[in-house]
């Protein structure tokens, strides 16, 4: 077999069923590793991109937006279009302002936030919402699924622009479904703000 410099492959799995995707990702990647070959995988499989790659590239109409190992790129967006790029279930977005160092979302003060004054995008990832009875931020609950290892609590919020918002937590946690609310505290970790006019990331 040939033994090129770099090898290009351009969405090699995507005529593939989900568990044969898998064993050959697996496969490239133990082959490849063994080579030492420098390999440019294409995909718009985010679980193919994120579990195969030492690095990533978000592009955007021919423009590099971010190059970095792929924990970190979600981890750590630098604008609006990565942090939604990257992220099944998709973050979420809201309409939300700073005032006097603190962080609102609709009238709920949900987070310290040392920024300056005014509106912002706010976006949470799914793993960021952390049910409590004493949280914040209150959501209209509309459904709970259980997905086995977690659950994905289904529910809505006036301010979000990312539609119905889907919090993924452990399956120990106990949601109360008679009720139509449910009250969130956030993890800062999962938090992050971005300009609403350039999308850029604002840190706090």
């Amino acid at each position: 077999a040939k033994e090129p410099r770099v090898l290009l492959m351009d969405e090699p799995l995507s005529n593939l069923d989900a568990r044969l995707r898998l064993q050959t990702r697996e496969e490239i990647r133990r082959i490849q590793k063994a080579t030492g070959i420098t390999t440019i995988f294409v995909t718009h499989d985010q679980d193919e991109a994120m579990s195969i790659s030492d690095l990533i590239v978000v592009m955007k109409d021919g423009a590099i937006h971010q190059i970095d190992a792929p924990q970190r790129v979600y981890d750590d967006p630098v604008d609006l279009f990565v942090a939604q790029f990257l992220g099944t279930p998709p973050i979420h977005i809201f309409n939300g302002y700073v005032e006097n160092g603190r962080l609102l979302i609709g009238e709920e003060d949900v987070l310290p936030a040392n920024v300056p004054n005014g509106e912002y995008l706010v976006g949470i990832r799914p793993e960021g919402f952390d049910p409590d009875p004493q949280g914040a931020m209150k959501c209209m609950l509309h459904r709970v699924e259980v997905m086995g290892r977690d659950v994905s609590i289904i529910c809505s919020h006036e301010d979000c622009e990312s539609g119905d918002i889907r919090a993924i937590v452990d399956s120990q946690i106990q949601i109360d479904t008679g009720k139509f609310i449910v009250r969130f505290k956030l993890d800062p970790q999962k938090v992050y703000l971005f300009d609403p006019e350039t999308g850029l990331r604002v840190r706090f």
